[in-house]
């Protein structure tokens, strides 16, 4: 045999020998499974209680504002004039206060007081007539007649004279007590609604509920907005985590509490992660099955897992891969 075929041979086993070891890698390598998720974090949503035009936008979307910093005001003129009503009734409340703890004026008590002197000289005048006719009567001067006759204008006087001094009484005490409460009662009643227009009108003014960045303004300055209408939306970028969506199949490998390393191809780096909430209910399916018998859909749970240590440079939306197979707890 020829020295060129026994090199062809030699050169034909070993390509052979070398497809087959590639071919056997191949197909006995392990391919990972990733499991992929997402950066998400806590958004707030600054709205108004009461409705009314943007007057002032104060940010810009992509600002850092700091709690208690002012986002935006608004125009509420309808509020302003129920101010201006309430304290006008508050104004007649606490002047018809003042009338009744100030009682009777002067000149009304005077004037109650001489009526009740003037009855009483009457009662005095009185008795004395009655008692001169009474004299008489006993004499036998003067018939029966004139007795009763005396004898009943006694009486009156004496009623006119405890009715004078009833109303001097009145006078000078003022207003009863229950009057006096229920004036109060109108004061406070008038100051708790002035309280209140003045709470709605600060609230025409919204601040910041937390130190964040603007992600999204949903209404710009002119533009009239509801009640409860969400206009600025703030990213708590100190409160992030990840969210994957995880076969139920996998869930016995994973607990709150387990710890993985997940790699953020936009920072290139590996984090650390600690599950911190596993979903009680499943989402939906994400793998369907391929066989009518014997196959089942595998539903999905939101497993949550924040950084261990604070990550600088993430941002929500980034994606973060797990290599399943290898995690540690």
């Amino acid at each position: 045999m020829k020295r060129s075929n026994i090199i062809g041979i030699i050169a034909a086993a070993v390509v052979i020998v070398l497809a087959v070891i590639l071919i056997s890698w191949y197909v006995t390598r392990r391919t990972p499974m990733l499991i992929q998720g997402t950066v998400e974090c806590t958004t707030y949503k600054a709205s108004s209680k009461v409705p009314g035009r943007i007057d002032c936008m104060k940010v810009e979307q992509g600002d850092r504002v700091e709690q208690g910093e002012l986002l935006y005001t608004l125009s509420t003129p309808e509020l302003e004039a129920k101010l201006q009503q309430a304290e006008a009734v508050k104004s007649a409340a606490s002047a018809l206060d003042e009338a009744t703890l100030a009682g009777a004026r002067v000149q009304q008590i005077e004037a109650a007081l001489n009526l009740w002197e003037k009855a009483q000289a009457g009662l005095e005048l009185a008795r004395k007539t009655y008692q001169r006719i009474k004299n008489l009567y006993e004499e036998g001067v003067v018939p029966a007649q004139k007795l009763d006759e005396a004898e009943a204008n006694y009486k009156a006087m004496q009623a006119s004279a405890e009715a004078a001094k009833a109303q001097y009484e009145l006078a000078k005490d003022g207003a009863r007590k229950e009057d006096k409460e229920a004036a109060a009662a109108r004061v406070r009643q008038a100051e708790g609604a002035i309280e209140e227009v003045e709470s709605y009108i600060s609230d025409a003014m919204v601040y910041a509920p937390i130190t964040g960045e603007i992600s999204t303004i949903i209404a710009e300055q002119g533009e009239l907005v509801g009640s409860g209408y969400p206009v600025v939306a703030i990213l708590d970028l100190t409160d992030m985590w990840t969210t994957f969506n995880i076969k139920e199949t996998l869930l016995p490998g994973i607990r709150v509490g387990t710890r993985m390393m997940g790699f953020i191809p936009a920072l290139d780096r590996e984090v650390e992660f600690e599950v911190t909430y596993i979903a009680a209910q499943a989402n939906f399916a994400t793998w369907a099955a391929t066989r009518t018998q014997g196959g089942f859909d595998i539903r999905t749970f939101a497993v949550k897992a924040k950084p261990v240590c604070a990550v600088e440079d993430i941002r929500p939306g980034m994606s973060v891969l797990v290599d399943w197979d290898q995690f540690r707890y």
